[in-house]
Order: structure tokens, then C-alpha cells, then sequence
């Protein structure tokens, strides 16, 4: 199954809700979020800095993760980014493939 880095920062409410559920809430939301859909919250941390919440979830494909990351960022309480990761082993096919391309300017 595809995993998928997802980064989140509690804006507005978001913040007054974290403070009210608490962190294991919202860890908790997420795993049912994910199982909902067929996959499943692999990690799930708080952070300081730029993200407030840093998770790999497994998911069936992009267009679930898509759904999941519109679903959350029409809340209005949470802004979020979504990062496809790939295997070793993805990335070892993809060098293989042959594609017919010409860069600007060659």
C-alpha cells in the first residue's frame, strides 16, 4: 500500500479543539480516519517548528490520499501537506523507464 507523509498545523479553533481533546483524540481520529478509508495511521508525533503534527499513513492510492487531505483542509482547522513517498525499490523501477523527452533548449 502507498505511504504518504503528512504534515499539519492547527490553525484557528484547530488549537482551542487540541487543547480541549488532547493529542491521544486527535492520534485516535486519524487512525479512524484511515482505517474508514482502508488504510491504516502507520505514525502519528507532535512536533515543534513548522509542522504541529508530522504522520505516515498507509493508504490505498493517491485518490484517497487526495480525498483524506481535502476532507481535512476543508475543516478550516488544520492546514496540511501531503508527500507521496516512495520505496528504494519504486525509485530503482522508475530510473529504469524509457521516455522520449528533449529539455528546453537541446
Amino acid at each position: 500500500m502507498p505511504k504518504y507523509l503528512v504534515e499539519a498545523s492547527y490553525v484557528g479553533d484547530g488549537v482551542e479543539a487540541l487543547r480541549r481533546e488532547g493529542g491521544s483524540a486527535r492520534r485516535n481520529a486519524v487512525e479512524r480516519a484511515c482505517a474508514s478509508m482502508g488504510g491504516r495511521l502507520e505514525t502519528f508525533y507532535f512536533a515543534f517548528g513548522e509542522s504541529d503534527v508530522i504522520t505516515i499513513l498507509d493508504l490505498p492510492d493517491n485518490t484517497t490520499a487526495a480525498g483524506l487531505a481535502l476532507l481535512v483542509a476543508a475543516s478550516g482547522k488544520v492546514d496540511i501537506k501531503t508527500t507521496v513517498l516512495l520505496t528504494p525499490e519504486e525509485v530503482d523501477a522508475a530510473v529504469q523507464t524509457e521516455v522520449d523527452y528533449r529539455p528546453p533548449g537541446g
